[in-house]
């Protein structure tokens, strides 16, 4: 279980991050913080795994209350203001979100945040060369699916839904497209046409502006050409 704390003196903020959680069962929220001294206090008693950190708040910035921390524990830092990034990252921040941001957004900072953590659930992640493999959690069909990169053999666009074509099964999840673009590595996975991304390493022919994968062949977008051209070097 990751244990986590919000820090934002803005209480919407609390809630959009709390509701995008209430999707990710291994997080676990420990305190809504609404001013840096309020996280000082509790920190002094417990220990978190990730703290969501806002920069402009009265009297104690979050870069400032950041500095004061001997040992912090992941930052994952959600602001308005992407003026202050290079300095976010100089503090060895994990991920920098700019709000207002998507839920896949969201869980690829987690993501990021949790693979140097002891989370047995999202943060194994296998390495093969440049391909790197996670796990994520997906909801479908008033259910929480976990899905691991590893077995994506490509992904359809489906109106404002989303398949995801598995090796074992099918799922059908409210989220479009573009947020898997951004929430899955380019270096193993591409999209080559509006309505699909394919996983690179199930690819086994390319001919004729379509890509066969088993028995599935999927069209290669005219737009889209130019990804396949930087793969094929």
């Amino acid at each position: 279980m990751i244990k986590f704390i919000i820090v934002d003196d803005e209480p919407i903020a609390h809630r959009i991050i709390e509701k995008y959680c209430n999707d990710l069962p291994h997080l676990k929220l420990k305190r809504n913080c609404y001013n840096a001294f309020e996280a000082i206090q509790f920190l002094n008693e417990e220990s978190v795994d990730i703290i969501f950190l806002d920069i402009k708040m009265p009297k104690l910035t979050g870069f400032e209350f950041l500095k004061s921390l001997s040992n912090p524990p992941k930052i994952i830092v959600t602001t308005a203001h992407k003026e202050f990034a290079w300095e976010g990252y100089e503090l060895d921040i994990s991920d920098y979100l700019l709000k207002p941001f998507s839920f896949a957004r969201f869980v690829k900072a987690v993501n990021k945040a949790t693979n140097s953590t002891a989370s047995p659930t999202i943060g194994n992640i296998s390495q093969e060369g440049t391909n790197k493999h996670f796990r994520f959690f997906i909801k479908g069909d008033k259910r929480q699916y976990q899905v691991n990169t590893e077995d994506i053999i490509y992904i359809e666009a489906y109106g404002n839904y989303s398949k995801i074509h598995l090796k074992e099964n099918l799922l059908v999840c409210h989220e479009k497209i573009s947020s898997f673009e951004a929430l899955l590595p380019d270096t193993s996975f591409l999209r080559i046409h509006k309505s699909f991304i394919i996983a690179i390493e199930k690819v086994e022919i390319i001919e004729n502006n379509q890509v066969l994968i088993g028995k599935q062949k999927i069209p290669i977008g005219q737009t889209y050409k130019h990804n396949l051209r930087n793969l094929l070097g």
